[in-house]
């Protein structure tokens, strides 16, 4: 058990490196709001990721964006969401996170496929690329995977271990591979 001094040592100390490291990462062209908490994340591209006001990303947030030059946006995240351990939201066309929402450990979020077949190379290929739109107040639990061209409304809850592969109303609550309406 940590006493009360350790406690206080651990968060500046966690709180000092978040500002550093957000810090250099506007440098390098990231537009965030104010009062986030970014923990080990591993980003590119910059430039295409939006991220609003008072979010706290936990260790091993990776953000990443396809990397290619493109004037936009690919990643917009909202305000007050929270993203557990291990997140990966990784887009080729449009991710768009709406706010308060909480994500479980060992998510995963892709916007795009690879194209397969007989006589086809999937790593020369185009990618497929889509979109993902989640809405406000959502709980996605640990090891969901949400795949492109999914669009998830307001107050949803996804299972742990779900695989999303089309859209669902507000108030749903899914699970299952491939998720399913429960509720």
């Amino acid at each position: 058990m940590f006493s009360k001094y350790e406690f206080i040592f651990i968060r500046i100390t966690r709180g000092f490196f978040s500002r550093i490291r957000i810090g250099f990462y506007i440098l390098l062209g990231l537009k965030i709001g104010k009062k986030n908490r970014m923990e080990k994340a591993r980003c590119r591209r910059l430039s295409q990721i939006e991220i609003g006001n008072y979010n706290a990303f936990t260790e091993g947030i990776m953000l990443w964006p396809e990397d290619k030059d493109y004037n936009g946006v690919r990643i917009k995240i909202g305000d007050k969401n929270y993203f557990n351990r291990n997140i990966m939201i990784d887009s080729c066309g449009h991710i768009d996170i709406g706010n308060r929402n909480m994500f479980g450990p060992d998510v995963y979020l892709t916007d795009s496929n690879h194209s397969y077949g007989m006589g086809v190379s999937p790593g020369n290929e185009m990618m497929q690329k889509g979109k993902i739109k989640i809405g406000d107040h959502c709980w996605i639990g640990a090891k969901a995977i949400i795949l492109k061209d999914v669009i998830l409304g307001d107050y949803c809850v996804v299972a742990a271990g779900a695989v999303v592969t089309k859209s669902f109303p507000a108030g749903s609550v899914i699970a299952g591979v491939p998720a399913k309406l429960l509720k």
